[in-house]
């Protein structure tokens, strides 16, 4: 008892060290849904006000975040926009609002507000630097929850002040009206399927598996390999499986991330009620955003599927045997955790057990993996955002993959194939490494046959 006492005394009398105390109640009260579930603004259309624009704003746990911190930097030092020189810091962002708290809680009038939060205690270009990939959370020994704070003042920006970049408003606009952030392409949904044999649901009713090919896998040119080689192992496997075609729209991901919760919200609506209509159970999709999103956020809104991810599908097949790799080709490959398949869902070990099972294929890992692994810079929404401060955080990630005399840069995310294959040949390596999706290794490296 009277070390609790003294540890009381202590945390109540010495203000710096007040998170000896809060932190263990941080820690308790941390939140318990998925960890790659954003908070939702509930009844939306009745809400009177979007995202926080005063620290009043945020809820009472949010602000408990601020007492909780420890100051030691972790967030800080794992932060993918600030080791990539952009000005967020999510321990100076913690910090800045608790300041900011300070100073309103000593305001001698209600009246005086005071610094801005938005613009001045924290600035515009820290709010959008963020990619969402979770690192600043997964490394907090305070559960301190610096994503949702800074979605919130996307939120305002976006839903209440009409404030934001100018490729955010177009890729906002052409998830509107035309169903995907793609905004230049001129291709369908339909497209990559020519010579397959797909079928519409409406075709298979009783496909065993939902095939959710995504925007990006259905409308990218170099994603649409993808999306073909998985078809291909699927076919092979014996697997039946059915498509929405053009019924198939924006997931909802980059409207959330970059602050339009009300888009989002129509997004998954729209699409919980066409999933719904065709009677679909079970899902399987190669993107990892759109995995997080209808496995960790659609049940709110009422659609709960079963829903996998490829490379836990294609493990699961090459370990039942559907599937057999009878020849390898050689070369050093090594995998990138995509932040919303690693951090986000915990899957790390499936994607490395397909490249394990192929013959002669060496996997090398780069030295962050798994729970410490660097972010590809295309979550939050800045795969469609200008990258025009500091270093490009996917050069830095290409970077490690050279290091290690890599030939192949394996990763199971259609945003992160983007990201790198750019970065590949800004850096002039396209002779030494290539990145390849690893449904696309199983597919074209190896032959598959069905047992």
């Amino acid at each position: 008892m009277f070390t609790i006492g003294a540890v009381i005394y202590i945390g109540l009398l010495f203000t710096k060290l007040s998170h000896i105390l809060i932190s263990p109640l941080n820690v308790f009260f941390r939140s318990l849904r998925p960890k790659g579930a954003l908070v939702t603004i509930v009844d939306i259309e009745e809400a009177e006000a979007f995202g926080v624009s005063k620290i009043e704003d945020f809820i009472w746990k949010q602000l408990l975040d601020l007492d909780a911190c420890t100051r030691c930097g972790r967030c800080q030092d794992s932060c993918p926009a600030y080791l990539s020189q952009k000005p967020l810091s999510p321990k100076k962002v913690i910090l800045d609002l608790k300041a900011l708290l300070l100073e309103r809680s000593k305001a001698k009038s209600p009246d005086n507000n005071g610094r801005a939060l938005i613009g001045e205690a924290i600035l515009e270009d820290e709010i959008w630097s963020c990619t969402a990939c979770r690192s600043c959370q997964e490394h907090c020994p305070a559960f301190i929850e610096h994503i949702d704070k800074l979605i919130d003042m996307r939120r305002n920006l976006v839903m209440e002040q009409a404030q934001m970049p100018e490729t955010v408003t177009g890729t906002l606009r052409s998830i509107e009206t035309r169903g995907h952030p793609w905004r230049g392409t001129m291709a369908t949904r339909m497209d990559w399927t020519e010579g397959l044999d797909i079928k519409h649901i409406s075709e298979a009713p009783d496909a065993e598996f939902l095939y959710w090919v995504g925007c990006t896998a259905a409308l990218d040119d170099r994603n649409q390999k993808v999306a073909i080689a998985l078809s291909k192992l699927l076919q092979a496997a014996g697997i039946k499986f059915a498509i929405l075609g053009d019924e198939e729209s924006c997931c909802g991901d980059p409207a959330r991330r970059m602050g339009n919760e009300y888009l989002f919200q129509l997004q998954a609506l729209k699409n919980i009620e066409t999933l719904t209509k065709y009677n679909v159970r079970k899902i399987v999709t190669a993107c990892p955003h759109g995995y997080n999103t209808l496995k960790n956020e659609y049940p709110e809104f009422g659609g709960k599927f079963e829903v996998v991810h490829h490379t836990e599908l294609l493990a699961e097949l090459l370990w039942s045997g559907r599937l057999q790799i009878t020849r390898g080709e050689h070369g050093i490959v090594t995998y990138h955790d995509s932040c919303y398949l690693g951090r986000h869902n915990d899957i790390y070990e499936q994607p490395r057990r397909i490249l394990s099972a192929i013959p002669e294929l060496t996997p090398v890992e780069m030295v962050r993996n798994r729970r410490e692994g660097f972010c590809c810079g295309a979550g939050g929404g800045r795969c469609w955002m200008e990258e025009t401060i500091g270093v490009r955080i996917s050069h830095l990630r290409v970077e490690e993959a050279l290091k290690i005399q890599a030939q192949i840069l394996a990763t199971a995310c259609p945003l992160c194939l983007i990201m790198f294959d750019d970065a590949i040949k800004a850096k002039d390596a396209e002779e030494s490494l290539k990145v390849m999706d690893l449904a696309e290794i199983a597919n074209e490296y190896c032959i598959i046959r069905p047992t």
